[in-house]
């Protein structure tokens, strides 16, 4: 019988450690959907996500109507630049 539980146990527990280890890599995401309200639509997306540096990040945000270029950093994050809500993002280069 103790086998039994401890294998139960055994078998959560890597359930759990997997889960956690793809939420960490992105791979799973979620959302908690037992809180959600039905019919109400976000109204704040992350458009992109790009790695500067091991970090630091910059994010582009959707906001209601705004786009909002941020950058995060161990020390905090700070608002870059604010795109009106139907102009064209600007071309910016790949690479450095």
């Amino acid at each position: 019988m103790w086998q039994q539980i401890l294998a139960v146990f055994l078998v959560l527990a890597l359930l759990m450690g997997t889960l956690i280890l793809l939420r960490r890599k992105g791979i799973a995401q979620f959302s908690g959907g037992f809180r959600k309200i039905p019919g109400k639509a976000r109204e704040m997306r992350i458009l992109e996500r790009i790695a500067v540096g091991p970090q630091h990040s910059l994010l582009l945000v959707h906001v209601r109507n705004s786009v909002f270029l941020i950058g995060l950093s161990p020390s905090g994050c700070d608002k870059i630049d604010v795109f009106a809500p139907d102009a064209p993002l600007p071309d910016l280069p790949r690479e450095l």
